[in-house]
């Protein structure tokens, strides 16, 4: 079905690919909050208003400051999964603008170290909820064909947020009050604001809703993300492929508590926190928080350090754009591969530049930083947020997410504290030593992660070898097989390759609904599969 094609308002609601976009850009202000908050507190711990009234903080009081936020963010992440269940995406998604409003207004109040670090852990309240939710959210509400697309756009709304408030920094270093960091700090409270209003005005996860036994409301999102039609045939066969995958995990018997993710979905919880584990080991917070630090070391001086740190942000942001394009061409894997190893070159080359300290160092090391902030955005930026609610099944989403979302700020903070230590004790071997776990990301990635391009949700199980073998239907023209299908163009060798389990292993409306993807996606690309079995 062309979307492009269907109505864009249905009565008074937005429908169709207009509504697809509209939620993407809007939930995309969740992650922009994190984002500002990564750059404004880079920007406002190097000012001189800041550091006197702090009482000129040293390298521990300005590490905690900045990366006590991730503490907060580590708890109510981990929490967020029960929360999301219960409470559901869009209200997890309120809460979560609310409580970060409100961590920003004590944060902008601030009357000393005790009362910014409180703040701090406040609005890592709301920011662990916020960033578990939103790629939740948004993967649910996605089509297979855009889910990676709308997620990139998401993870660009992060840099925006980091871009906007290193230049907020900039601009307010001009005011020679303690304004000068109070009120880049007050532009999230309205921001937060912004976000927790407006996301009342949002549709609710139509997945969320049919495991909830909402069938009604979930077709209607359904329909409206598929141009309004309620009689719409895509949209009746998604949500009966939903339907199905939860009725299914019911017959089964499937708790749905941690303990029974662990053991089922093992492979999967750890492919997912590994890729928010080395999202962070690779690097990117050494520059995210302490860029203006990085390019003071690097012999640049006062404002300038600052100028540069927003020249490297718009950079950036543009990165992060070509992502979009082709996240759903190239598959995650090669995004993932290519961008680590750019990543490792530059880290290493910033730590080279930095030991033999020439006159070009300073010139050489923000090309480098911005190399590698290149790299970082169009790569382990977006994807190890993509990638975590698309591998993990609807049962434990939301809680395989939030361990994985858990593990990002676990190592966020253990990134954030050691780094103003280790800037001044081992200096230049800190780059080498993050481009070495981009290496080791590489590998990773190489050895162990399935690609997930264009596989609906429900299907996932498929790629992961934990559906059961896929068995076509004959037809009077061609004999369909698993075998065959390895050399129709098209259809992807792991997926067709992933099932090797007997079928009669598993239950019949779970391969009913696999196979039935399979079916719909050969038919399209000019096989005959027999509409009968379609489910």
């Amino acid at each position: 079905m062309d979307q492009s094609a269907t109505p864009v308002r249905s009565g008074n609601r937005l429908v169709g690919q207009p509504l697809l976009y509209v939620i993407s850009c809007f939930a995309s202000l969740g992650v922009f909050l994190f984002g500002y908050d990564q750059g404004v507190m880079s920007g406002i711990i190097t000012g001189p208003y800041f550091k006197a009234y702090f009482n000129d903080p040293g390298p521990g009081k300005i590490g905690a400051m900045v990366s006590i936020l991730e503490i907060g963010a580590f708890i109510t992440s981990v929490a967020s999964g029960r929360v999301g269940d219960l409470i559901g995406r869009k209200m997890t998604l309120f809460w979560g603008a609310v409580v970060f409003t409100i961590g920003g207004a004590i944060q902008t109040l601030a009357n000393g170290f005790l009362m910014m670090v409180i703040g701090r852990i406040v609005s890592g309240f709301g920011v662990g909820l916020l960033s578990t939710i939103v790629p939740i959210y948004q993967s649910e509400i996605s089509p297979p064909n855009h889910r990676g697309q709308l997620a990139c756009i998401e993870f660009t709304g992060n840099i925006f947020g980091y871009a906007f408030s290193v230049w907020t920094d900039y601009f307010c270093s001009y005011i020679e009050s303690d304004m000068a960091w109070r009120a880049p700090l007050f532009m999230q409270c309205i921001i937060g604001a912004i976000l927790a209003g407006g996301s009342l005005l949002l549709p609710e996860s139509p997945r969320w809703l049919i495991d909830t036994d909402k069938d009604e409301d979930g077709m209607r999102v359904i329909a409206d993300l598929h141009g309004g039609d309620p009689q719409n045939e895509e949209a009746q066969l998604e949500f009966q492929e939903i339907k199905e995958r939860v009725m299914a995990e019911r017959q089964s018997g499937e708790a749905r508590s941690y303990a029974v993710m662990w053991k089922k979905y093992e492979r999967r919880v750890l492919l997912a926190m590994s890729s928010q584990a080395f999202a962070q080991l690779n690097g990117i917070n050494v520059i995210s928080y302490y860029a203006p630090r990085v390019f003071l070391e690097a012999g640049w001086i006062g404002r300038d350090a600052l100028l540069m740190t927003g020249i490297n942000a718009c950079i950036y942001l543009l990165s992060t754009v070509p992502t979009w394009f082709l996240v759903d061409r190239w598959g995650r894997r090669a995004i993932l591969m290519s961008g680590g190893s750019v990543m490792a070159v530059a880290l290493i080359m910033t730590g080279w530049w930095m030991y033999v300290d020439v006159p070009q160092t300073p010139q050489a090391v923000v090309v480098c930083v911005i190399v590698f902030n290149a790299a970082f955005g169009y790569s382990w930026g977006p994807i190890p947020w993509l990638y975590p609610p698309e591998i993990m099944p609807l049962t434990v989403r939301a809680k395989g997410v939030s361990l994985s979302t858990a593990t990002n700020w676990a190592f966020n903070f253990l990134v954030g504290q050691m780094t103003p230590v280790l800037q001044d004790t081992i200096a230049w071997r800190l780059y080498p030593m993050h481009g070495f776990f981009c290496i080791c990301s590489f590998v990773l990635v190489y050895f162990l992660y399935p690609e997930t391009k264009g596989v609906p949700l429900e299907e996932m199980d498929a790629v992961f070898g934990e559906e059961a073998r896929l068995d076509f239907e004959d037809d009077d023209d061609n004999e369909i097989t698993e075998r065959s299908s390895l050399v129709r163009p098209g259809l992807p060798s792991y997926l067709a390759t992933s099932a090797s389990a007997d079928e009669s292993s598993k239950p019949a409306s779970s391969s009913s609904s696999s196979s039935g993807w399979f079916r719909r996606k050969f038919t399209k690309q000019g096989g005959n599969s027999d509409d009968s079995s379609t489910s």
